[in-house]
This record gives structure tokens, C-alpha cells and sequence, in this order.
């Protein structure tokens, strides 16, 4: 999934859970921001405070996507999380352990994942914690198949368009794209390049281990947007085991229909579309309103807010509100998240990542 899914789409969802504008608005940015925070290490501060934040994302170049261990701490939990394929604890999904990590559709493990961020919600970085929660729970069903590791399983071979949308057939693009297939490591789902990401792509390959696998991107990621809303609204509960209801149909409708007409490969074109449609009233849960466009970076970033508009310093001038910044907040969630995924539910199934 890309920023128009993972900021926009998850906006709408928070506001139809129930969130105001203001939640909803750090929701989104944390759940879309899980794919930016790219840069780890400790940051010192001209009073002598440090901080200390890890990376949830690296780029596909990034030559650390060749360490193991940086696989383990950043693809796995963040992005491909292990789904013991959709076993419970206690019972294997096949004879090796690459079959116990990949990534499955609301698996156990993604729901432990869920009604831990839930139970926790009080922290202060709760919302955030949430919308990191959001990112890797939505990316269950986008990258199901593929593993968070260097492994054959994720190879991919004769991706091609069943519907006739058009964008990926033929042509120069296409051409490209069989060439560069073989030089690009089989980690997550690099091989399928976007086509997992795309909202509006019904597509099929042949895996690593010569299955033919078909996936309807539209019907997912719709799937994902309501069981995303059923969270977002026990979250509210405090309650993970609340009964409560998912999207309106005025919702669900008004998602279904931005899916099948924003057809663009160029996801922050995508974005720009969905936040037009926000601003303009288009969501019927949302109302008009004057969402913010995303920064990831640059002066109207949070990392400018906690730090400064000045990056990469050896020292930096201490806030004396960087306690309580959004930025401080998102890095705090993301370091929870991954402690609580890898130390405390993977292990129960039999999954040591780290």
C-alpha cells in the first residue's frame, strides 16, 4: 500500500470509526509515516539529553536490505508481519520457517498485534501507536504471499493485469519491468514491484514455488479498510473484545467507488485525489474539512516540530516541548510495537526474529 491508502484512506476510516478530525489527522500521519521514519540512532540534544529511535522502513536500495537482522527488525514487523499461515498458537503451517512468516490476512498474529495496541491505548503515544498498528494490520492483506526476508518464496514471475485497466500491459513499461524483474532481489514483494500496492489492480503471478496466485487488490484492500474500522472503534471502547459495528455503507461505498476511479499508477497523485475529495466533502463521514496534506520532511513535518528545520546535527537545541511531540510520540510507538511483536507474540508461535 502507498501514502493514498495509508494516510487518506486511513483518515476516512478513523473519521467513520467515530475519531475527530484532530485524532484522525495523527492517526494517519503515524500509519503513513511508518514508511518514511527511514533513519535510526540517538539523537543528542545541547543540555545533554538523548534520545534513541529506530528505523520502521528502509528503502528497496537500501543496502541494509541485505543484513538479515535488519530484515528481522524492520521488514518483519513492520511490513511483512509472519502470519503462521493463519494458524493459531501451537500449530505450524508447514514442515519449514519460511512457512510460519509469511505474511497472512488478519492472522492471529495480526489480531494479538491489534488488541495489544488496544489494551495499551492510554500510553501517550497511543494514537500513534495506533496508526503504526493500522499500517502493519492494512499491509496484512497487500502483501500476503510474500515474507519479509531474502527468500525464493518471494519470487515472481509472469506478473500480469486480469481486469482491463490497462496501465501495466504492454508497452515500454512493460518491456522494462520483465528486464529489471531478475536483478531485483526476492525480498517482500520487490519482484511484484507495485502491483500489490495499487487499490484498483486485479491481478495474478506465479510464485517461488510455481503456484499460480490470484489477487483481486480492490476486494482486499476494502476487506482491510473494514476490519481496520471494527479496531479503530474497540480501540475508542478500550475494550478488544467490544461487539461493535464496521464502516457505513455510505462509507464503504464512497471507498469502493475512489478504488475503482483513481486509476494512477503515481501514488501521490493518488493522494492529492483523495485529499480533494476529503476537502471537498466527498465522504459523508468526514464532512468538509481542511485536512493537511502529508510531510514527511521539511518545515511542516514533525520531525521539524520536535527538532528544529535543521537535520542531520551533531547537536540539536532541546524543545522543551520534545516530550510531548508528535514526533517523540510516533518513534516511542514504533519502538513499543516492534518490542511487543517480536519479544512477546512471534514467540508464540514458534517465531524468533530478532
Amino acid at each position: 500500500m502507498q501514502i493514498d491508502f495509508h494516510h487518506a484512506t486511513t483518515y476516512v476510516v478513523a473519521r467513520d470509526a467515530g475519531f475527530s478530525h484532530q485524532d484522525a489527522d495523527i492517526i494517519a500521519y503515524a500509519a503513513q509515516y511508518v514508511d518514511d521514519a527511514t533513519s535510526s540512532g540517538t539523537i543528542y540534544f545541547d543540555n545533554r539529553a538523548v534520545y534513541n529511535r529506530i528505523s520502521s522502513a528502509h528503502k528497496m536500495l537500501d543496502t541494509r536490505n541485505t543484513d538479515e537482522l535488519a530484515n528481522h527488525c524492520v521488514w518483519m514487523p513492520f511490513h511483512f508481519l509472519p502470519g503462521n499461515g493463519g494458524l493459531p498458537a501451537g500449530e505450524n503451517p508447514g514442515t519449514s520457517f519460511i512457512d510460519k512468516i509469511v505474511c497472512t490476512p488478519d492472522s492471529h498474529i495480526a489480531q494479538e498485534m491489534v488488541r495489544d495496541a488496544i489494551l495499551e491505548k492510554d500510553r501517550a503515544y497511543g494514537l500513534h501507536r495506533l496508526g503504526v498498528t493500522m499500517h502493519v494490520y492494512a499491509d496484512t492483506w497487500a502483501h500476503q504471499g510474500f515474507s519479509g526476508v531474502l527468500h525464493r518464496i518471494n519470487e515472481v514471475e509472469h506478473a500480469e493485469e486480469t481486469d482491463s485497466c490497462g496501465i501495466f500491459t504492454g508497452g515500454l513499461g512493460g518491456i522494462l519491468r520483465n528486464m529489471l524483474d531478475d536483478t531485483i532481489p526476492p525480498l517482500g514483494h520487490a519482484r511484484a514491484q507495485v502491483f500489490p500496492d495499487m487499490p484498483f489492480l486485479k491481478w495474478q503471478y506465479t510464485d517461488g514455488r510455481g503456484q499460480l496466485k490470484t489477487r483481486d487488490n480492490p476486494a482486499d484492500f476494502l476487506t482491510a479498510c473494514e476490519r481496520m474500522c471494527l479496531a479503530m472503534r474497540r480501540y475508542q471502547l478500550g475494550d478488544p473484545d467490544a461487539i461493535v459495528q464496521g464502516l457505513s455503507i455510505a462509507t464503504r461505498d464512497e471507498i469502493k467507488s475512489m478504488f475503482a476511479t483513481t486509476v494512477f499508477e503515481d501514488g501521490d497523485k493518488r493522494h492529492q485525489i483523495w485529499l480533494k475529495a476529503i476537502r471537498d466533502g466527498k465522504f459523508t463521514a468526514c464532512g468538509k474539512v481542511d485536512i493537511n496534506d502529508y510531510f514527511a520532511r521539511g518545515n511542516d513535518s514533525w520531525k521539524a516540530d520536535a527538532l528544529g528545520s535543521s537535520f542531520d546535527l551533531p547537536v540539536y537545541t532541546y524543545k522543551e516541548d520534545f516530550l510531548n511531540s508528535h514526533w517523540k510520540h510516533f518513534h516511542d510507538a514504533v519502538q513499543a510495537h516492534r518490542f511487543n511483536a517480536v519479544y512477546n507474540i512471534l514467540p508464540k508461535y514458534g517465531i524468533c526474529a530478532a
